[in-house]
């Protein structure tokens, strides 16, 4: 099996057992079209842990230190974990941020766009549509000489801090500590915080999706770059995959309920789905890779990418203090000044981080 994952034909097998496996989640209680989405389920995470105040939305998710535990796992069975880091850090833990912001004026994760494709959520379709042109942005800077720096190789004990982050967020999960009326962690009694599937099942996708990402090197933004940079669909065929799969699991469950109205966690806002992931996928591109490769990564002990994903963690929290994430009623307040101050930051870093020949 790990023959086959490792080989051209891996990531659409990885992607149509991710596919599968979102679509149960979300069929087992997580929020419709939401069987995993990076974004939202960070931000939830940052709402159990009181970096937001936004009550629906407070839950610890389960899924995400399952992915980064599964990555884990994975690169220490097949001798592939290799503690690295120093790639302009800083610039990483911001563009994590802005990631954030777009991810949120959209209301999702490149995974969640696709899901939501998958489910019938035809507004999903603008925020793909965003997601390809911040790519290809990206692209062009690429193509331009764009580079963050070489990491270097760091000490075996450094790539265990996400690991031991995400078992204290499991630990948290389980044992409820609660101080006082303040806290520590939070959970929401109502809307999409309270609405998640069995904790013990959560975890064990979270742990697979870890280990056949790992494994097939699945990302959903990587795949729009080989395919657009070098006309390589390698990667691109683990979305289609994703998405194709999703979609036949919706439509026997009944879940596939296409049209613009109504959609759960979603708004008609065309232009900001649309200019919220173009944010959302200039950051990743400049990141190298989208936020559940950055997952992945962090698991293999890439801690660039870990600082990255606690930058996304940082900037969910900022986006609802600042009123900056959308809701399915619109964008927040702010979305529109977050936004265009995101891609502004994106924009500099692009052209400033150029290595001349």
């Amino acid at each position: 099996m790990d023959k086959v994952l490792t080989s051209r034909n891996g990531p659409w097998i990885a992607g149509g057992i991710l596919g599968l496996i979102a679509v149960a989640l979300a069929h087992l209680g997580n929020p419709g079209n939401m069987g995993f989405c990076v974004a939202c389920f960070t931000r939830d995470i940052a709402g159990a842990l009181g970096f937001h105040r936004a009550g629906i939305v407070q839950y610890l998710r389960p899924e995400i230190p399952g992915f980064i535990l599964g990555s884990f796992i994975s690169s220490l069975v097949f001798r592939e974990y290799s503690p690295r880091g120093g790639s302009s850090p800083a610039v990483r833990f911001v563009l994590g941020i802005c990631a954030m912001f777009g991810a949120l004026v959209f209301l999702g994760c490149p995974w969640r766009a696709y899901l939501r494709v998958a489910g019938g959520d035809w507004n999903a379709l603008y925020g793909v549509g965003g997601l390809a042109v911040g790519v290809l942005i990206g692209i062009m800077f690429l193509w331009n000489g764009f580079s963050l720096g070489a990491s270097g190789e760091n000490p075996k004990a450094a790539g265990l801090v996400m690991p031991v982050i995400s078992l204290s967020l499991l630990a948290l999960l389980f044992i409820a500590p609660k101080f006082s009326e303040n806290g520590p962690v939070f959970f929401s009694p109502t809307g999409p915080g309270s609405q998640h599937a069995p904790v013990i099942i959560a975890l064990a996708g979270g742990l697979i999706v870890g280990w056949l990402a790992q494994r097939s090197r699945f990302c959903t933004v990587g795949a729009l770059r080989d395919l657009m940079m070098m006309g390589d669909s390698h990667l691109f065929k683990g979305i289609a995959a994703f998405t194709l799969v999703a979609f036949i699991a919706n439509y026997f469950l009944g879940n596939f309920k296409p049209g613009f109205e109504g959609q759960p966690v979603a708004h008609t806002n065309e232009l900001w789905n649309f200019l919220g992931m173009v944010l959302s996928g200039l950051a990743f591109t400049l990141a190298g890779g989208c936020p559940g490769r950055q997952l992945i990564m962090a698991g293999e002990g890439d801690s660039d990418a870990g600082i990255f994903v606690v930058g996304m963690l940082v900037g969910a929290g900022m986006a609802h203090n600042f009123s900056a994430a959308s809701s399915g009623a619109g964008i927040g307040a702010y979305g529109v000044h977050v936004t265009v101050i995101g891609l502004v930051f994106c924009v500099c870093v692009g052209l400033m981080f150029r290595e001349r020949g």
